[in-house]
């Protein structure tokens, strides 16, 4: 009893295909539902509109969905990337911004003890600027 010769190799191949057609329309949909609940410029029966569209003709409300915000998709994506991209620079600089000034608790701090292991300053003026730091 050989199973492999019940399933001729284009059967397999067919198989896959359709299985891998299947894992991409569901990332379609994946993504047009996150859009859809994330743009801020529709009210809630628009959306709830849109989702029903979706899901009763998905093939006509997928590609309706994306030809007509396909465009506002891409931008709220690239919207969404540049802020993640800018948090997470919040998050590497250790809470301070690109562009300004000061900084977090740590620098502060870290930089008055450079100071105080230089000589520039004493401890209490070490204590000081570490209380204030902290405060802010």
């Amino acid at each position: 009893m050989v199973i492999a010769a019940d399933y001729p190799l284009l059967n397999i191949i067919w198989t896959m295909l359709v299985f891998f057609a299947w894992v991409i329309w569901f990332v379609i949909l994946i993504q047009i539902f996150r859009d859809l609940f994330r743009r801020e410029d529709a009210s809630g029966w628009t959306k709830a509109a849109w989702f029903l569209f979706v899901i009763l003709l998905p093939f006509l409300g997928v590609l309706i969905y994306i030809g007509i915000n396909g465009r506002h998709m891409a931008e709220r994506n690239m919207k969404d990337a540049q802020t993640m991209s800018e948090f997470a620079e919040y998050q590497r600089t250790g809470g301070t911004t690109a562009g300004g000034g000061g900084g977090g608790a740590t620098k502060q701090i870290a930089d008055a003890k450079s100071l105080l292991d230089s000589g520039a300053i004493d401890q209490a003026e070490f204590e000081k600027l570490k209380a204030q730091a902290l405060a802010a």
